[in-house]
Order: structure tokens, then sequence, then C-alpha cells
């Protein structure tokens, strides 16, 4: 037999604040609490919400970035959110309210502030409260750089001598970047659009695997070529990469050739 409660979906990084979610609404809902940006568009794709909590300060994508992502497809734009925030400052609300944010409940919540929040969303009584929002792009829209001769390639690595290696050996017939901090990719990705991505694997705090999904979340990189670079070319790695939509991989220490040649392949 189908269940008749309404689906919520709970998006926070935040292990503590999931399971409080979680425990406060499984009499009511049925409850899937998400880690990520990343795991809610991939559950979005096999069925859709009948509400979605959505913490905002959250990291490589933050609550804002996701509900404009949200409201920019058709399909998810008639979803009520909820934005779920430590600091339920005046500046938030005005950026969420013209977004287009169903309501905000502020960490920690208690259970019957949430319930609250819940169901008058799922009422519709929300609409009665804000102004239409006319959706913004998905995620800000890149200006690309003029295209004068060569394509450009961002390489991002923590090692600071690969970085200048790969530098030397692309130089010639590519516009390279080299970014050693992955946590600045957002901000590079602002000014310029990279055709190809060099990303390493294994970077303390932030990974090559959890850049992946950052930059596929932006609509203009949803094709852009990832090549990864690794220091283990195991199976298990190499299935994570390809699974969150890497397109290749290139073994350290990486060799000049093989480096061109794959690089060639994805841009040519």
């Amino acid at each position: 037999m189908l269940s008749t409660r309404k689906k919520i979906m709970l998006v926070d990084d935040d292990e503590t604040s999931r399971k409080q979610g979680r425990a406060i609404l499984r009499d009511k809902y049925e409850v899937y609490p998400l880690p990520s940006a990343h795991k809610l568009f991939e559950i979005l794709d096999l069925f859709l919400p009948d509400l979605i909590l959505l913490d905002i300060q959250m990291p490589l994508i933050d609550g804002f970035k996701i509900l404009e992502r949200l409201k920019s497809n058709i399909i998810h734009a008639t979803i009520p959110v909820i934005f779920l925030t430590s600091s339920n400052d005046k500046e938030s609300v005005i950026k969420g309210s013209g977004l287009g944010v169903a309501g905000f409940v502020t960490k920690p919540f208690s259970a019957p502030d949430l319930v609250e929040h819940i169901e008058r969303c799922l009422s519709g009584d929300y609409l009665k409260h804000v102004p239409p929002v006319v959706a913004p792009p998905a995620i800000e829209a890149v200006k690309a750089e003029p295209r004068a001769d060569k394509p450009v390639i961002l390489a991002i690595d923590d090692a600071p001598d690969v970085l200048k290696s790969v530098h030397s050996m692309l130089r010639d017939s590519y516009k390279v970047y080299t970014l050693p901090k992955p946590e600045k990719l957002q901000d590079f990705l602002r000014n310029t659009r990279p055709e190809l991505f060099l990303l390493d694997c294994q970077m303390p705090g932030i990974s090559g695997f959890d850049l992946i999904p950052v930059i596929r979340g932006y609509p203009e990189h949803e094709e852009t070529p990832i090549i990864f670079l690794t220091s283990e070319g195991t199976m298990d790695h190499l299935t994570t990469a390809v699974g969150l939509g890497a397109s290749d991989f290139i073994v350290k220490p990486v060799d000049m050739d093989v480096l061109r040649e794959k690089v060639a392949k994805w841009l040519g």
C-alpha cells in the first residue's frame, strides 16, 4: 500500500541537525536526510518531494545557490523550500525572499516551530505573504572569456610542483590557469570559463571528489571535461570519479605525452 504521507527532503551537512530533524518529523512525514547538494539533485532525479528543508551555510554550494538552481528548473520550481539557518539576519532574509524561499527556521529548531512552518508551506499559506518572484538563472551564468586562440584549462592541485609541471607541459597550446587552493574555485569561475578541468584526487580538506559536483552544478559546466590526476589508479578511485562525473584520469607522476594526448582528445 502506497504511503499518503508527505515527502520531505532535509538537506544539511551537519549530521546532528539531520538526525534531530528526522527524529522530530518521522512520525508525521516521510523524511529523507541528505548531506549535500549533490545528493539532493541525485535523489530529485528519482522522485519529487512535497517540501525541501535546506541549510543555508554548507561548504562548496550554499543554500542560496541550491535554491537558485531549483527555481530555474520548471520541474523543481514549485517545490516549497524552507531555509534552516543559525543566523536569521536581515540580509539572508532579503536575499532568500528574493529567490523565492517559502520560509526560515532558526537552528537549533524546536519541534513545534519546525512543524508549524512545514504545515503552513504545505497548505500554500506562505504564498499569501510573499510577492511573486521571477526565478533567476540557475547558478550565476559566467560570461566566457573571448576565445582568442587557445582553449582555457584550469588545473587544481595542492602541490605547487605538479601545477608548475602541468603549466609547463601545456602552455604552448593552451591558456593554462593553476589553482593551489580548491576552496577558491567558485571565485575563479565567476570570472573565467575553463573548457577543461584537471583535478587532483587527493587534497587535504576538499578533494577532487568533492569538487566534481560543484563543477557540475554550473549549467555551463555540465559537460565540460574533467580529468583526474591521481597517485592511486585503483578501480575504487576510478569508479568513484566516473560515477561522480569525471571524464578521464591520469596516474601521477604525470607523463608529458599522456597528458597532452588526453587533453587533446577531450578538447578535440
